[in-house]
């Protein structure tokens, strides 16, 4: 959990003490601090500090359990104070969230956990208690809830899920602690076209041939692009199409220039003109990878022959990029199948200055570049992608309404040629991906009207501002001060008002999201925001 934790907080802007109770005793003073977290499921090491706890929150003071809690002595010395009226010793199971509506982005319904598990402490809570999630739906066990005690707050997170995919549930229990919780987020949707333009992708066409009668050329040409181009129209999308020069397997350094353009230019130009961009992922479909990877059995791969081989092959991509888009600028980098080496990354920050964002995956992966969102010491900005393909599983979805609310942000890819590998959705036929499709841009839309549709550098510019932010907060009862560091021209935070309502507005603009949570659009490095 603190893994998920460390990151939250940092992505948060929150700075934190972190104490290890099996070795360390906590603060004598809590008045030094804003909140405190427990991550302990077993409050046995925290031993007669559980009761100096929440004397602090009774004094005012804000905590909360970030893990499923276990019954013992010391968890019955409080579970009272956390809004429990009863419990047992039993864990209830988990197989989807019910959401509040008016708790966070997306909410008002439930998602389906995938490997759902018994990780619920079985309780049932007083009228005191503030429910925002449960299992399955609001009659089941509650997963979320919030509990005043004295003159303080407890929050109590139940659902016993520790993996990056809940990161957001994490962040918007904390910012239910204080009067008013404030944290940055990017405010971004994307979606990438991987493999696009290519030449015409190799594969098995049975299923193209099965619903159309048609080659593989001709289904791309004619129904599956239109099809792209008017789900981008209603939905507001733009693309980002990343480029393979050739499918060629060779990793010699010989380069063979592709000679059949128009392909590349009719695709290319449409996805220009829909105002949308272009990025680079390969020359062919070879990851950056020397001979020190071992592929093994897992991925179909070569590696390159030297670093010089590897270089000329990307240097080539460029040139074929610059040749075939003349005036438009490439700055973003897919590494193909997201494997990206050490070596390769290297090269990328100091061979070719033109790339200067690289999107891979935000999850782990076989060979994956993991990312954050951030920008490198080398000044180069990850954004990874968050889900991807036309079968958006219970997994993605769950990941996809997590990032909503972690970093307001959307990262989709799917490659033209899932059509064509039936492990990819190919035998469901396109027209039940493509709505499916529909129905996930539909949900994107509905749950957050106010997320910005951008390419993949309007991105990576969106993730500098967010990364380079510092933020402080003074509350009084008249006002809400919000101080942003190393503010560039705009910048967006959600705003929790936990008590009270918001007034006038100075230095930006507040957008309802749902409840009392709001995107605050901030045009100055001063925000005053009244409360009434």
């Amino acid at each position: 959990a603190w893994i998920q934790f460390e990151q939250i907080f940092k992505d948060m802007k929150v700075g934190t003490d972190l104490v290890d109770v099996n070795h360390e005793s906590i603060p004598d003073d809590l008045s030094d601090y804003e909140t405190v977290v427990v991550l302990l499921s077993d409050l046995s090491p925290l031993k007669e500090n559980v009761l100096k706890i929440s004397d602090w929150v009774k004094e005012g003071g804000s905590a909360m359990f970030a893990l499923t809690l276990q019954k013992d002595t010391y968890v019955s010395l409080i579970e009272q104070k956390l809004g429990i009226v009863s419990s047992g010793y039993t864990e209830a199971m988990v197989n989807s969230i019910y959401f509040d509506s008016e708790f966070l982005v997306g909410g008002g319904k439930a998602y389906k956990v995938t490997d759902g598990y018994e990780s619920a402490w079985a309780v049932e809570l007083s009228q005191r208690a503030r429910v925002y999630a449960w299992a399955d739906d609001t009659s089941g066990v509650p997963l979320i809830w919030e509990a005043d005690y004295g003159n303080g707050k407890f929050v109590v997170d139940n659902f016993g899920f520790y993996e990056k995919a809940f990161r957001g549930f994490f962040a918007a229990s904390y910012s239910l602690l204080t009067d008013v919780g404030v944290y940055p987020v990017i405010n971004g949707s994307v979606f990438y076209l991987d493999d696009f333009p290519s030449p015409v992708p190799s594969g098995d066409g049975t299923y193209v041939k099965r619903d159309y009668g048609t080659s593989i050329q001709e289904f791309y040409s004619n129904i599956w692009w239109p099809d792209m181009m008017s789900l981008a129209a209603e939905h507001g999308v733009r693309y980002t199409g990343v480029m393979i020069e050739n499918y060629e397997d060779e990793t010699d350094g010989k380069i063979k220039k592709q000679t059949d353009t128009q392909r590349f230019q009719y695709f290319g130009n449409m996805i220009l003109h829909q105002g949308g961009e272009l990025g680079y992922h390969g020359y062919n479909h070879q990851p950056l990878s020397l001979s020190n990877v071992d592929y093994g059995d897992v991925l179909p791969y070569k590696t390159w022959i030297s670093m010089k081989a590897m270089q000329d092959a990307l240097g080539e991509l460029i040139r074929f990029g610059k040749e075939m888009f003349p005036g438009t600028e490439l700055s973003v980098y897919v590494p193909p199948s997201n494997v990206l080496s050490e070596e390769g990354r290297k090269m990328l920050a100091e061979k070719f200055p033109e790339i200067r964002t690289i999107a891979s995956n935000y999850f782990s992966g076989e060979y994956a570049y993991v990312q954050e969102f951030e920008t490198a010491d080398d000044g180069i900005v990850e954004q990874p992608r968050i889900i991807s393909g036309a079968i958006i599983d219970d997994y993605m979805q769950m990941a996809a309404l997590s990032e909503l609310n972690m970093h307001f942000v959307n990262s989709h890819f799917m490659h033209p040629d899932d059509l064509l590998d039936k492990d990819r959705g190919a035998a469901l036929g396109w027209e039940k991906l493509r709505a499916r499709l529909d129905e996930y841009m539909t949900w994107m839309n509905e749950s957050a009207p106010s997320l910005r549709n951008l390419t993949g550098s309007e991105l990576a510019g969106a993730v500098q501002r967010y990364g380079a932010l510092t933020v402080d907060k003074e509350i009084t009862d008249q006002e809400i001060r919000i101080h942003l560091g190393n503010f560039y021209d705009e910048a967006y935070l959600m705003v929790r008002i936990n008590d009270g309502t918001p007034g006038q507005v100075t230095g930006g603009e507040l957008t309802n999201v749902t409840g009392n949570l709001y995107l605050l659009h901030a045009q100055e490095s001063e925000v005053v925001i009244e409360r009434n």
